[in-house]
């Protein structure tokens, strides 16, 4: 067994360490809050991830150091510069491998299938962002100074996903409480939905081994639905009625991100969600040997995930 540092206890990094921590390695779950999964074998330390020094010291000894950060999404420009070079200079000076989490904000707007061997032509500041943490991190392993390797996805749902998910808390408890969900964008688009633990697992298959360094590597991914289509089947699986899904009015999301920062990042990324938006994830697929979970299974789990949550608020 070996040990294994993951940066970032959100969604995606609370999941890896238990993947991991169930495989029986030794885990550092690093945060600026120290929260994360209370398991044995995780050891859950508070500190920030941007400083070199202090996480180097951390990352000693360590097979794999897991970038999963998430820094608010108005705040991209400020806090991904700091955070990707202590990070990478980590991996470089403990030798440590470093898996990325990615996402697709580095393609341009697509008009069929993403790929991994697509262009990197990012529509969007975000994107722009994105892509020079990839690229900075790829130069130093074509350099020899590290092993690296980026795992990316679409959007995000599943148990724990809130309010950064077009699937979070204004979609699944909108509809189990029979209320039409307003959607920020077209809900009639195909659309690719990514589920947290097969992020997990792709995550640790891209540190396992040689296979993975020096490129990136999609999410096994079901094929796309549309939000009506999720909403139509989470519902029936809940045994409830189906209120709807209906566009939130462009302007009434332009209006709110006068006042919410949050809303305000999500205009240049629209792009996304109202036309198709599809990722192709053979290639992770046969190589990992992963394939996405059943929608009906992840639909189910994020349900009971909900409900269990519903009925404590309650």
């Amino acid at each position: 067994m070996a040990k294994h540092v993951i940066a970032g206890a959100g969604q995606v990094g609370s999941e890896v360490a238990r993947l991991l921590a169930r495989q029986g390695h030794e885990v550092v779950l690093v945060s600026r809050s120290g929260s994360g999964p209370d398991l044995p074998g995780v050891r859950r330390v508070a500190a920030d991830a941007g400083d070199r020094e202090g996480l180097t010291t951390l990352t000693r000894g360590a097979a794999v150091l897991y970038n999963c950060v998430n820094p608010r999404y108005h705040e991209w420009a400020r806090d991904w510069p700091p955070l990707a070079a202590s990070l990478l200079g980590a991996a470089e000076t403990t030798g440590a491998g470093y898996v990325i989490l990615g996402n697709l904000y580095g393609y341009a707007a697509p008009d069929r299938p993403m790929r991994e061997d697509d262009p990197l032509d990012p529509p969007s500041v975000k994107g722009a962002i994105r892509v020079k943490v990839w690229r900075e991190a790829l130069a130093a392993h074509e350099a020899g100074r590290a092993r690296v390797t980026e795992v990316r996805g679409s959007d995000y749902f599943g148990p724990g996903c809130l309010d950064r998910s077009h699937l979070g808390d204004r979609f699944v408890p909108k509809l189990l409480s029979g209320k039409t969900v307003r959607f920020a964008g077209d809900p009639a688009q195909p659309h690719s939905w990514t589920y947290v633990p097969d992020v997990a697992r792709t995550l640790v298959a891209a540190g396992e081994g040689d296979r993975a360094w020096g490129r990136a590597w999609h999410v096994p991914t079901n094929e796309p639905m549309t939000a009506r289509e999720v909403a139509e089947r989470l519902c029936a699986l809940a045994g409830v009625p189906d209120p709807g899904v209906k566009a939130l009015p462009h302007w009434l999301l332009r209006a709110a991100g006068s006042f919410s920062p949050m809303l305000r990042e999500l205009e240049e990324m629209r792009y996304q969600v109202v036309r198709p938006f599809v990722l192709d994830s053979g290639a992770s697929e046969a190589v990992f040997g992963i394939a996405p979970t059943p929608m009906d299974e992840a639909l189910a789990a994020t349900l009971a995930w909900w409900r269990d949550r519903l009925a404590v608020a309650a």
